[in-house]
C-alpha cells in the first residue's frame, strides 16, 4: 500500500476490498470472528446437560454456571468487537487527522491486549472446570465435543488478538507514517550548508592589495 498515516493510504483514497481482505490483521480480525462464534455456539447449543434423574440442565463445565456464562458473554462480546474494529479498519483510510489515526490504533492496542487477557482467563477457566467435572454428572458424556471445542478456540482466540506483525514498527499494527509531501516541502526548503572553502580568499580568487 501507498505511505500513509499510520501505515493506511492517503486519506480520501479509495477503499480496495481484495486489498482490504489480503491485509494479514484483517485475516486475523475474520478468524478471531469465526472463533468467537465456534465458542458462544459450542455452549449454548450443548454446554447443558442433565442427569438422567433430573430435569434442569447444568452447566457441563463441573455444573458451574459462571463457567458456560463467562464463555457466552466473552464470545458475544469479542464477536461484536470484530465487526466494530473491521469497520474501523475499513473506514480507517478516510480518517483525514493524524490524531485520530493514531487514538484508532492506541485503541486498536488497547482492545486486542484486553480480549487476549480475557480470552486467556477463559481458557483457564474452563479448563480447570472441565477437568473437574464428574462423570456421574454427565454418564452420557453429552457434549464432550463442544465442551472441548470452547476450550481450544479459546486457547487459539488468545493468539489471534495478540498477534502484532513483526515487520511494523514501534509495536503497532499498522507501519509508520512519512508524508510525501512534508518530505518535499522539507528537502525544497532546506538549504546545503556552503562548503568550507568558501571563505577561503585562495580558492575564491580574492587577492589582498599592499598600501
Amino acid at each position: 500500500m501507498d505511505g500513509g498515516a499510520f501505515g493506511a493510504g492517503k486519506a480520501g483514497g479509495a477503499f480496495d476490498p481484495q486489498a482490504f481482505i489480503r491485509q494479514p490483521h484483517t485475516l486475523l480480525r475474520l478468524l478471531s470472528w469465526v472463533f468467537s462464534i465456534v465458542v458462544f455456539g459450542s455452549i449454548v447449543n450443548e454446554g447443558y446437560v442433565n442427569r438422567l434423574d433430573e430435569t434442569q440442565e447444568h452447566c457441563i463445565f463441573n455444573r458451574n454456571h459462571n463457567a458456560c456464562n463467562y464463555g457466552i458473554t466473552v464470545g458475544v462480546l469479542a464477536f461484536l468487537s470484530c465487526l466494530l474494529y473491521l469497520a474501523l479498519d475499513a473506514y480507517f483510510p478516510q480518517i483525514s487527522s493524524v490524531k485520530d489515526r493514531k487514538k484508532a490504533v492506541l485503541s486498536d492496542i488497547g482492545v486486542s491486549a484486553f480480549w487476549a487477557f480475557l480470552w486467556f482467563v477463559g481458557f483457564c477457566f474452563l479448563t480447570n472446570q472441565w477437568q473437574a467435572s464428574k462423570e456421574e454428572d454427565n454418564p452420557m458424556n453429552e457434549g464432550g465435543d463442544a465442551a472441548r471445542a470452547a476450550i481450544t478456540f479459546s486457547f487459539f482466540s488468545i493468539f489471534t488478538w495478540d498477534y502484532m506483525d513483526p515487520s511494523q514498527d514501534s509495536g503497532m499494527p499498522y507501519a509508520p507514517y512519512t508524508n510525501e509531501e512534508d518530505a518535499t516541502d522539507a528537502v525544497g526548503t532546506y538549504q546545503q550548508p556552503p562548503p568550507a572553502d568558501a571563505f577561503d580568499t585562495e580558492t575564491q580568487g580574492y587577492q589582498t592589495q599592499n598600501y
